[in-house]
């Protein structure tokens, strides 16, 4: 068998366990038991699929950023290490590739990054984790951003999101302490209450008498 037909054949069984995938996440989200998130970014990492000459050394993986982790096309999850990803300012729906070296370091790179947003929120702190309230929802962040920039409940946070579709985590692109905000505010309200008032011109009248000008 040539090297055409099994790169031909390859393909095929690519294309067939892509729409396989599809009919599965239709069908799980009729059912009502399915992770769509999940669901979602698996099928999208069909599209960065290595190599056939990388997938049969098995020295690369390719897939999609969740906010914490890699997903591959089969949903298996590989742990990104969250100083890098923080860093890296990794976004949800990055498309990632992940290098097994030969003495077993896991290398990534980001290889599709999506568009780009970015909110202003407050950091706030629910269930146990830090989370930035924006837009009326709560979006998750790395620990890792949050101890670098040393933020602090109540801090405002500015976060980068993909530009379309759902997200559920950002990424950490700047932190305003709340204490400055707070010495910002007060320094407004000292300002407008010692606004200065005009003064009143006087003139003269025709009949020589000053008067207010009005």
């Amino acid at each position: 068998m040539s090297d055409d037909q099994l790169l031909a054949i390859q393909e095929l069984l690519d294309n067939a366990s892509s729409s396989l995938k599809t009919a599965q996440s239709m069908l799980r989200d009729l059912t009502g038991i399915s992770d769509p998130s999940r669901e979602r970014l698996s099928l999208r990492a069909t599209s960065y699929n290595a190599t056939s000459a990388d997938l049969a050394n098995s020295k690369v993986v390719e897939g999609i950023f969740d906010g914490q982790n890699m997903v591959d096309v089969n949903g298996q999850t590989y742990p990104i290490p969250a100083n890098y990803a923080s860093k890296s300012k990794l976004i949800e729906g990055d498309g990632m590739k992940l290098t097994i070296t030969d003495e077993g370091k896991f290398i990534y790179k980001q290889i599709a990054p999506v568009e780009r947003r970015t909110v202003v929120g407050s950091l706030i702190q629910e269930d146990g984790q830090y989370k930035v309230l924006a837009e009326g929802k709560a979006f998750r962040i790395l620990l890792a951003s949050v101890t670098f920039y040393r933020a602090e409940v109540g801090d405002q946070v500015t976060i980068i999101l993909p530009k379309d579709g759902p997200a559920n985590w950002g990424s950490v692109e700047a932190v305003i302490p709340k204490h400055l905000l707070e010495a910002a505010a007060k320094a407004t309200m000292a300002d407008e209450s010692v606004a200065p008032t005009k003064k009143r011109r006087s003139k003269k009248t025709d009949d020589g008498e000053l008067s207010p000008e009005m």
